[in-house]
């Protein structure tokens, strides 16, 4: 079942679900806003997940990728961009394990994340 998954043509949509999913619940269990949102402009730059925190608007890409080469670095500092000045440091989750810093965004390992976005 895990061969035929880690080559099926919805894993990416499949992987992106399971992060929504788990950022709903966190929030929810948190105690806090479970309003979620999608953001594309009309150049095709997105955020696959969005959500308000006192801070300012957390924006987030998801990549079903087991590592983080650099053109998704900078897919996500791109897409960090219209928040503005209301921007957190963009998280990209992944399919890998580890998580850090790197050039201005947050790495994520996807068993990281449901204890990341329920304290932000």
């Amino acid at each position: 079942m895990a061969e035929q998954l880690a080559l099926h043509p919805m894993r990416g949509a499949l992987f992106e679900n399971l992060i929504v999913s788990e950022a709903r619940k966190a929030r929810l269990n948190a105690d806090q806003s479970p309003k979620l949102y999608f953001w594309r402009d009309n150049n095709g730059l997105e955020a696959d997940l969005v959500f308000e925190t006192p801070s300012g608007l957390q924006t987030i890409e998801i990549k079903s990728g087991h590592t983080a080469p650099p053109d998704l670095i900078r897919a996500g500092q791109k897409s960090a961009r219209f928040a503005g000045d209301a921007a957190l440091t963009h998280w990209l989750v992944y399919a890998g394990d580890a998580s850090c810093a790197r050039s201005g965004v947050r790495l994520i390992g996807w068993r990281d994340f449901g204890l990341t976005a329920a304290v932000g």
